[in-house]
């Protein structure tokens, strides 16, 4: 598909983990808070650029707030999803580009270990890079399941105004749109049941 102005769709294969300008973050969906982004655990901005992880606390993340962070100069989105929000993420499997997400740049593979729908190392906690893999816009969440304009039987996700992608819960998606991928999933652990590490993938960080 043809891109505006020329410009190439976003090469995740080559250029995953490269500095990007963070892009606004749109609005949250009705129902769904923004947690500010967290600082005191963040390392300089020096260190941010040069691939230092980061750390979060998710004690007080509530079902369907999402926290925002920044590692490399990307938006990373850390979701609490509720049940009603996992329970859909399987009867979309027809309507996605890559369902199973069998592009492997996409994610790390210990994410798909559990049930690869989730795209998560817990189930309700998800964690996504927040560009779109058109030309890098920042998706909107809107997560309710409810009919949306764009989408009458939508069941939560998100929506990029850029260009109108869409993406599921997971990230995935949607095929028919100028997207070509999931949204990506950076690398990260659990440092305990209330820690995520940003960029350090579970073996490296046990």
């Amino acid at each position: 598909m043809a891109n505006d102005g020329g410009n190439e769709p976003v090469n995740t294969g080559r250029r995953r983990f490269l500095t990007a300008t963070t892009a606004v973050v749109g609005a949250v969906g009705a129902g769904f808070a923004a947690v500010p982004f967290i600082k005191s655990w963040n390392p300089s901005a020096r260190a941010k650029l040069a691939g230092a992880p980061v750390m979060a606390d998710i004690s007080g993340l509530q079902e369907g707030q999402r926290m925002i962070l920044e590692w490399r100069g990307q938006p990373i989105w850390i979701v609490k999803r509720s049940k009603a929000i996992l329970d859909a993420l399987p009867t979309l499997d027809g309507r996605l580009r890559d369902p199973e997400s069998k592009v492997v740049d996409q994610q790390p593979a210990y994410v798909l270990q559990g049930d690869p729908e989730y795209r998560s190392l817990k189930p309700e906690i998800s964690v996504l890079v927040g560009l779109c893999t058109h030309l890098g816009c920042s998706p909107e969440m809107v997560a309710e399941i409810r009919p949306e304009p764009y989408d009458a039987d939508w069941k939560g996700g998100y929506f990029c105004p850029c260009h109108k992608s869409r993406f599921d819960m997971a990230g995935r998606v949607f095929q028919g749109v100028p997207a070509p991928l999931n949204l990506l999933v950076p690398p990260h652990h659990y440092q305990d049941d209330n820690t995520i590490v940003i960029g350090v993938d579970p073996e490296a960080g046990a």
